[in-house]
């Protein structure tokens, strides 16, 4: 079974395989445990972004729940 890639506490967002802790945010916690997808390719143009308060293309997740 496919683990889920870890998502950042703070930015939400999703980090690559193998990776523990977000290069943005390195002490912000990050979890396994996340819901949603979002997929943000020009954060100028995308109201999601906007919304999100999202600055950068990548992936992240919508909710990141920390134990």
């Amino acid at each position: 079974m496919p683990k889920n890639p870890f998502a950042c506490n703070e930015c939400h967002i999703i980090l690559a395989d193998g990776v523990d802790q977000c290069p943005s945010c390195p002490s912000s916690p990050v979890s396994s445990d996340w819901t949603g997808y979002v997929v943000i390719m020009d954060p100028a143009r995308s109201e999601i972004a906007k919304r999100l308060n999202i600055e950068h293309p990548g992936n992240y997740a919508l909710k990141v729940n920390i134990r």
